[in-house]
């Protein structure tokens, strides 16, 4: 009990300065218990929204990934319908119509689809919908002529009852009138979702009258599921997908949980990013307060103190701080959760924040993350803590209890780095990317373990260096503020080592961005011919927008380009399902692909094709041999190898290409894949007549998208920034944590320095001299913590290049305006850190600074 009495005084003794530490507990279990409930949340939701849309049995088209994507969904046949009506147990059968890969515009020719990547639906409205909607405003579709949509779509674009839409699918475009506008019971899965009436659904979604997606049969009374199951497949035969409303819930689960589990683990892992520098700050904390403490300590050991005794009274204080840290991070984990969902609304997806889901393990997984990572990360303090000597009240409290950076640690980190350097060399040597990977996964985790241990040394020779450039222009309060940085090396080594994490990864990861973007581009340079790309945003083109983009004028030709599923049976014997490039002959001048046998334009010969150079290897094909080739869907060829490409390329990397007319030899037309894109060169001197005549030709068409290589390069630009600033905001948390760190070690340091500090304002140093001198050290050691973290990203980030580079991304480019500004930036981030403590230390009563004991 007395170590729990001393440990309860001294944690409400000291509670400003554990109360930074505690920000950081708080932080890092908010994040994780915040992902956490989120997740779970989403999670239950979707499973609300699953069981309320399954019908007791499903039939649907047997699931074939290797289908050929028409553009059309899959159908069964409407003479079905009769045969599932007559099976036992069978009370209704409700046939659906659906096709996800639509586009809806308003009056204004402006899509209504949502801008986050989820798809516009239309489907047919029945009984079944009334499980998951209401219809809170007009009525439901009942000609060809009306659809309802979904509110919040309605809300989001302004649509209203009577406004006309027009609907773009596969088999064609029509018009429609907003007759109803439905709400969801539970979420919007972030869809825009359009409802028809059957007969309407059937024929201009689907494009048939003889067929349906699916059908939803409801099981009499009395039949379970399983049964009713049972029953169908008896009735029907085999050939159908088949399946309970369980089966349907749990295979719609599989999909939405797989999306959730990427983000879970990826926000958990930036989470445990966090929490590794938050164990900086814990110890560093610790250590002070250890340091500053130790007449006290020794004092205590005198009057009958045992080691263990002190060592457990310090981490009792350290437990105190990780269950108010963690009790804090739970409750902020839940608010995070309701920011997420108020996001993730935004974006479309309407989340209730009444169904929010916090399982029981939530908040235990918290305390304990929080209370294990507190509690380890004192026990290096409380065991030095415990190995204070009784003589030790003999001295002044403060006295550093470690000036120099120990010479078994320095070695041992040297040791650790010069490790992990010989690995990342490796991996960037490497011949094959999974082993290349293996040993950069190693290097990173080295050379970090290496530069926290080897720390204190880099210090004492880094910050002389950066004084000597920064530090010493300030004169003597510059001279000052590097004493005082390299005073305790271990302190300030562990300060910017947390600082070093997060800013190693931002370097790496903008070193590989950069890379990418320059490789692409230089990829599009070289390789693409062809002065227009024609794509559509929500998937394939119709054949009246090709129609449409083909009337534009001064084109000199047009290319279209699709993917045609197929099994090859090889020389070897082995067969292999592959997807051949189909395009027509122009292809080969819109993209100029390195040959090392034949030429590419052969390759679209009647009945001939081209393989990539590492395939033919593997499967010992040579020039001129026949390949077995069988159309999925269709009918078996012979086309002859006339060309092999290289492996050396970035786009379309291990393609194999044929004519788009060999393609629909052996293909039924109803069977012939949609054209992806197209491509267009303009007649000479016309480009600038050319985009916009494409560009009028798309007009009608708000899904299509006429880019040329510049807007290309922006593409590609664009999707890797959004994708680097999105991991650079979850990255923020790490460095906010790092930024605590200088603000504890400063206003700790300026508590330890106390009496120092008061007879240098005896002596005659102004309060502006004292705040300059405590906001230069913060400086200094943030840019030391900058300087580590920039050059160890840096090579991290080169060495994947290096992996990149056998994937055909060969250039190596240092975004060095970035790592500039990041460099700059970690000094005013050591300046706004030194902004507490240097105004309390400019605050100090001099005679009671110096009268301190």
């Amino acid at each position: 009990m007395t170590v729990l009495r001393t440990s309860l005084r001294n944690f409400v003794a000291h509670k400003g300065r554990m109360a930074l530490s505690a920000v950081a507990v708080l932080l890092s279990v908010a994040f994780v218990c915040g992902t956490l409930v989120f997740t779970d949340t989403m999670s239950a939701t979707f499973d609300k929204l699953f069981a309320s849309t399954a019908s007791d049995v499903s039939v649907a088209a047997p699931k074939n990934d290797d289908a050929q994507q028409t553009g059309r969904p899959q159908t069964v046949p409407a003479s079905l319908k009769a045969k599932l009506a007559a099976a036992d147990g069978v009370a209704k059968v409700e046939p659906h119509a659906t096709n996800q890969q639509i586009t809806a515009a308003d009056a204004r020719n402006k899509s209504i689809g949502p801008s986050s990547g989820a798809p516009t639906v239309g489907t047919n409205w029945d009984d079944s919908q009334k499980k998951s909607v209401d219809i809170t405003s007009g009525h439901e579709p009942r000609g060809p002529t009306e659809v309802v949509v979904d509110s919040d779509t309605a809300d989001k674009h302004g649509l209203k009852l009577g406004d006309t839409l027009r609907v773009m699918a596969a088999p064609g475009d029509f018009k429609v009138t907003i007759i109803g506008l439905a709400t969801y019971r539970t979420t919007n899965p972030g869809a825009a979702i359009l409802y028809f009436d059957t007969a309407t659904a059937q024929s201009k979604l689907l494009g048939t009258t003889t067929g349906y997606s699916g059908y939803g049969l409801t099981a009499a009374a009395g039949v379970s599921d399983e049964q009713l199951k049972t029953s169908v497949t008896a009735a029907i035969g085999t050939g159908y997908t088949v399946h309970t409303a369980a089966e349907t819930k749990a295979e719609n689960k599989k999909d939405v949980g797989s999306f959730l589990d990427v983000m879970k683990y990826a926000l958990l892992g930036f989470a445990g990013i966090a929490v590794l520098v938050g164990i900086f700050l814990i110890v560093n904390t610790f250590s002070m307060l250890v340091a500053q403490r130790t007449r006290e300590i020794g004092l205590m050991r005198a009057i009958g103190s045992s080691r263990k005794q002190i060592n457990r009274s310090v981490l009792a204080e350290a437990l105190l701080l990780g269950v108010v840290g963690s009790l804090l991070g739970i409750g902020g984990g839940v608010a995070l959760a309701i920011g997420l969902m108020e996001l993730m609304g935004s974006m479309g997806m309407k989340l209730d924040t009444s169904e929010l889901t916090i399982k029981a393990t939530t908040p235990l997984v918290g305390l304990a993350i929080g209370v294990v990572v507190t509690v380890l990360a004192a026990y290096l303090p409380a065991r030095r803590a415990g190995k204070i000597s009784p003589m030790a009240a003999l001295r002044d409290a403060g006295t550093p209890a470690d000036g120099k950076a120990g010479k078994v640690r320095a070695a041992i980190g040297l040791l650790l780095t010069g490790a992990g350097a010989a690995a990342l060399v490796a991996g960037g040597s490497a011949d094959q990317a999974s082993a290349g990977s293996a040993f950069l996964g190693l290097g990173v985790l080295l050379t970090l373990v290496g530069f926290v241990v080897v720390g204190p040394l880099l210090a004492s020779v880094v910050v002389r260096g950066l004084s000597v450039v920064v530090l010493r222009l300030f004169g003597p309060v510059g001279r000052l503020a590097e004493r005082n940085a390299l005073r305790n090396p271990r302190r300030t080594g562990g300060t910017a080592s947390a600082l070093m994490i997060g800013l190693a990864l931002v370097a790496a990861l903008s070193v590989v961005g950069s890379s990418m973007v320059a490789s692409a581009t230089d990829q599009l340079d070289k390789s693409v011919g062809a002065d227009f790309i024609v794509g559509g945003d929500t998937g394939p083109l119709s054949p009246a927008m090709v129609k449409a983009v083909r009337s534009a004028d001064h084109i000199a030709h047009f290319t279209e380009y699709t993917g045609v599923n197929a099994r090859i049976t090889t020389p070897d014997g082995k067969t292999a399902t592959e997807q051949l490039t189909a395009a027509t002959p122009t292809y080969a001048q819109d993209l100029r692909i390195e040959t090392v046998r034949g030429k590419l334009s052969d390759a679209y010969a009647k009945d001939a094709m081209s393989v990539p150079e590492g395939w033919a290897k593997d499967h010992g094909v040579r020039m001129g041999d026949r390949l077995t080739v069988a159309m999925v869907d269709g009918r078996t060829a012979k086309l002859k190898v006339n060309a092999i490409t290289s492996d050396d390329t970035t786009f379309d990397k291990g393609a194999m290409y044929t004519n788009i007319a060999t393609a629909k030899r052996y293909l039924p037309a109803d069977k012939l894949p949609a054209t992806s894109m197209m491509f267009a060169k303009a007649e000479d001197g016309q480009e600038k007549e050319a985009a916009a005549s494409l560009k009028a030709a798309a007009r009608d068409y708000p899904q299509i998208e006429v880019r040329d290589q510049a807007d290309y390069k922006d593409l590609i630009k664009g999707q890797v920034d959004q994708l680097l600033n999105m991991i650079y905001g979850l990255l923020a948390l790490a460095i906010i944590v790092a930024v605590l760190g200088v603000v504890n070690t400063l206003a700790l340091s300026v508590v330890e320095r106390t009496r120092e500090i008061g007879l240098m304002r005896a002596i005659g140093l102004s309060r502006r001299q004292l705040r300059r001198m405590i906001r230069l050290e913060s400086v200094v050691i943030a840019l030391f913590g900058a300087l580590l973290g920039l050059g160890l990203g840096m090579a991290w980030g080169m060495t994947a290049q290096k992996l990149l580079a056998l994937q055909g991304l060969g250039i190596l480019e240092i975004p060095w305006p970035t790592i500039t500004a990041v460099f700059l930036g970690s000094a005013l981030v050591g300046l706004f850190a030194a902004l507490v403590p240097a105004f309390r230390a400019g605050r100090m009563n001099v005679l009671n600074a110096i009268a301190t004991d």
